[in-house]
């Protein structure tokens, strides 16, 4: 699959968002190493902190599934700038995707490609717990 199509993928996963309180709606597209996608949308919670970004939420609808390896995600919202993951969503990227491509959309779908390690440098990850 292009990366066009992966991103207007995250796109379309937006319209499943459920932000009653940022009214920021986001959506991401995980798309495997055998081809397979798994859309994901952000869902609020009054409580902020349990909050779920759409990132996280396709990682993990992924690996309910069976799956461990990745080679993309795609991130969408309605904003004029491109959207990059928050720095939760960067971790649990790089600890469950490694180092894959990350598809950061703006408002027009236009799209810069980013690895994990752009936007996580120096990560901390299981190697740092086996020292």
């Amino acid at each position: 699959m292009d990366y066009k199509t992966l991103a207007h993928k995250a796109v379309e996963a937006k319209a499943n968002a459920l932000p009653p309180y940022s009214n920021f709606k986001v959506g991401a597209a995980l798309l495997t190493t055998d081809g397979d996608v798994y859309p994901g949308c952000n869902i609020e919670n009054s409580t902020y902190g349990l909050t779920m970004c759409a990132e996280r939420t396709a990682i993990f609808k992924a690996i309910s599934e069976g799956k461990r390896k990745f080679k993309a995600i795609a991130i969408a919202s309605d904003s004029p700038d491109y959207i990059t993951p928050c720095g939760a969503c960067r971790q649990i990227i790089y600890d469950l995707c490694g180092e894959i491509d990350i598809i950061c959309t703006n408002g027009n779908e236009d799209y810069k490609i980013f690895k994990t390690s752009e936007l996580l440098p120096l990560a901390f990850g299981d190697k740092d717990l086996k020292k």
